[in-house]
């Protein structure tokens, strides 16, 4: 996974700090590289052509996606303005989903299918069509964040409806395997499975759990080994903290 200060093997040359590659762009969003492509060609993402490769100013990406509600990843853009805030409240998604301990790296897509499984306001076909895919190869993407923390999620994007979310809180007995090491080196324990309701809802989310793995009282509970109980209260305390503080109960 390629860091902003890493070069990437289409890139090879250096460029200044305030442009970003595409894998970078896409990174950051937590959408694949055809999809930042699509965006491009469909939604006027702005990009610059240069030497056979596209790059992408940091400013005018953050302005296209703020005008379409959507938040990025921290570290990348700028996610901690008020265009980037969402409102969504993520102790009832992690309410939804439940905290799973001491779970064996072999059971891992079995509890993504088992959140799924559960998930509220769908129907039962919805919920194992969900299952299907999470277990079905590359169904699933996990994007570290550093400090241990990475966030799967399913790698296609789903329509459920706003009340059919779930976050579910999964601490591993041994780290997750990557194709590529972490950013920061750290192996992954904790996994943040989240379903979101809709393609926007995903990148809101994604930006969100994003900004509250990297400070906050939602990582240090999680990295002392809290109760559930201790969890619940420090993930709502994160959403009272968020940009834009907690939202209606509406997006809940």
């Amino acid at each position: 996974m390629a860091t902003p200060t890493q070069a990437t093997p289409q890139n090879t040359q250096p460029y200044p700090a305030m442009y970003l590659n595409l894998v970078q762009i896409a990174e950051s969003f937590g959408v694949s590289e055809k999809v930042v492509e699509d965006w491009i060609r469909s939604e006027g993402l702005p990009h610059i052509p240069e030497r056979g490769r596209v790059l992408f100013d940091r400013a005018q990406v953050a302005d296209w996606a703020a005008a379409r509600g959507l938040a990025a990843q921290a570290g990348f853009l700028a996610p901690g303005t008020p265009a980037f805030s969402t409102g969504w409240r993520l102790e009832p998604l992690l309410r939804a989903g439940g905290i799973w301990r001491d779970v064996p790296i072999a059971n891992v897509t079995e509890i993504y299918a088992q959140v799924a499984g559960r998930l509220p306001g769908s129907t039962p076909p919805v919920r194992q069509l969900l299952a299907q895919r999470l277990r079905a190869p590359g169904g699933v993407t996990a994007a570290p964040v550093g400090h241990g923390f990475a966030l799967p999620h399913l790698s296609t994007r789903v329509a459920l409806g706003r009340d059919s979310g779930s976050l579910a809180l999964i601490l591993l007995r041994e780290p997750l395997p990557l194709s590529d090491p972490p950013p920061d080196d750290v192996p992954i324990t904790r996994l943040f499975f989240f379903i979101a309701p809709s393609p926007r809802a995903h990148l809101d989310l994604l930006g969100q759990l994003s900004r509250a793995l990297s400070r906050g009282p939602l990582r240090a509970a999680v990295l002392r080994g809290a109760s559930d109980d201790e969890l619940y209260q420090a993930i709502a305390q994160s959403d009272v903290a968020s940009p834009g503080g907690a939202s209606p109960a509406a997006k809940s």
